[in-house]
């Protein structure tokens, strides 16, 4: 099968290339400008894409994330569009090209799944991400790799400090906006399992935040809403900022704690900020000479794995993440990985199973394994190809 890849800096990209050719497709590459404007509708791009479609004689287009320029490009030639989405939110997914029946949306967040197929969307498939394991395995660190990155509890990823969407706008918002906004965010800061967010988003409630901060949603080519923009771009980003420096304040009362991002980390008390690491080629020493890997999912995924856990897990480090349904779904809590229930348990369960090396490590490993098993790249592309075959004959 002739497969075009829509090649772009994602997570994965490259072992996604290498996979398919090692299961015997021929694969090509499009160099996809991924944060152009023109990725919604660009007359040009799309044009372009459909000629190396024709060129290449391809019969599946794939991408990481959902682009309309691709998908309209696609439908043109008869072919068929394939993504693996790992982004949340993800706000091109309410393009509607989405309703095109060339279309195989694969989400990692089984809500979003839900949510696209109660909309009407034709072939759209709730599949799990992967992790390299094999290069994993080949990546073992030395001793200067264990005195840089040694850690009791470590967290990859970003505090979500930067001036995102409308961070710089809040201090527009007259008293009773930022108190209603303040207490949204607040509970949902305690609530793990269910998103309220939008929801909180009245008419009212809306149409005050809208004078202060303008959306302007193309509306010819999309159905989202202004509630779920500023819930997803804004409040859950929110959420996940307080959240995530709450926790690791709380864990650095206790134990030794190590925090990898780009972010801006100013502010936080006796954490060890080792700013970023390069995903594939220093994360995976920082995974693997830390004890505990804590998790504190992005609120906009509200049911989904997300790939940091499949890669720590992937590298054989021990998982201490909040409760996600999809995570309790594919993995078995206090066997595979363990879920903490609020701030306090968190702490608790860091300092057990720090004390009880062998329960963590047997768990470390059972993550490990099942990973590898049932989570690698040959697996998915295999099960993408089969879902697709099932759903129109094709293959």
């Amino acid at each position: 099968m002739n497969i075009l890849v829509m090649d772009w800096p994602a997570f994965g990209s490259e072992t996604m290339k290498r996979t398919l050719a090692e299961l015997g497709h021929t694969v090509s590459v499009f160099d996809f400008p991924y944060d152009s404007p023109e990725v919604k509708n660009g007359e040009d791009l799309c044009r372009r894409i459909a000629e190396r479609i024709l060129q290449d004689a391809a019969d599946i287009v794939f991408s990481f994330n959902y682009f309309p320029v691709i998908a309209t490009a696609v439908y043109a030639c008869r072919k068929k569009y394939v993504s693996w989405v790992y982004d949340s939110p993800a706000i091109h997914l309410y393009s509607m090209t989405v309703f095109l029946e060339t279309n195989h949306i694969f989400h990692f967040d089984s809500h979003e799944a839900e949510r696209m197929q109660r909309e009407g969307v034709p072939h759209v498939y709730y599949l799990p991400l992967a992790a390299d394991t094999e290069a994993y395995d080949r990546i073992v660190p030395g001793e200067e790799h264990k005195r840089k990155y040694a850690a009791e509890v470590a967290m990859l990823g970003s505090l979500y400090s930067e001036k995102y969407g409308y961070f710089d706008k809040y201090t527009r918002f007259d008293k009773y906006i930022k108190g209603f906004l303040d207490g949204v965010v607040n509970a949902q800061e305690q609530i793990h399992g269910v998103n309220f967010l939008e929801q909180t988003l009245t008419q009212d409630i809306m149409e005050r935040l809208l004078k202060t901060v303008p959306l302007i949603a193309e509306k010819e080519d999309s159905y989202d809403t202004p509630a779920w923009v500023f819930a997803n771009y804004y409040l859950a980003m929110r959420v996940t900022e307080q959240e995530r420096r709450r926790m690791l304040e709380k864990m650095a009362e206790h134990y030794d704690v190590a925090l990898y991002t780009g972010s801006d980390a100013s502010g936080l008390r006796n954490v060890r900020n080792m700013g970023s690491v390069e995903y594939y080629r220093e994360a995976p020493y920082a995974i693997k000479c830390a004890k505990i890997h804590l998790n504190v999912t992005l609120r906009s995924i509200q049911k989904g794995i997300p790939l940091r856990i499949l890669d720590i897990m992937g590298c054989g480090g021990f998982v201490l993440s909040n409760y996600q349904e999809d995570l309790c779904s594919e993995f078995v809590p206090d066997e595979d990985f363990v879920y903490y229930e609020s701030m306090e348990d968190a702490v608790e369960k860091a300092g057990y199973y720090l004390e009880h090396e062998d329960e963590r490590r047997r768990i470390a490993e059972n993550g490990y394994h099942k990973v590898k098993e049932y989570h690698n790249f040959k697996q998915k592309c295999c099960q993408i190809l089969q879902m697709i075959q099932s759903a129109d004959g094709m293959v």
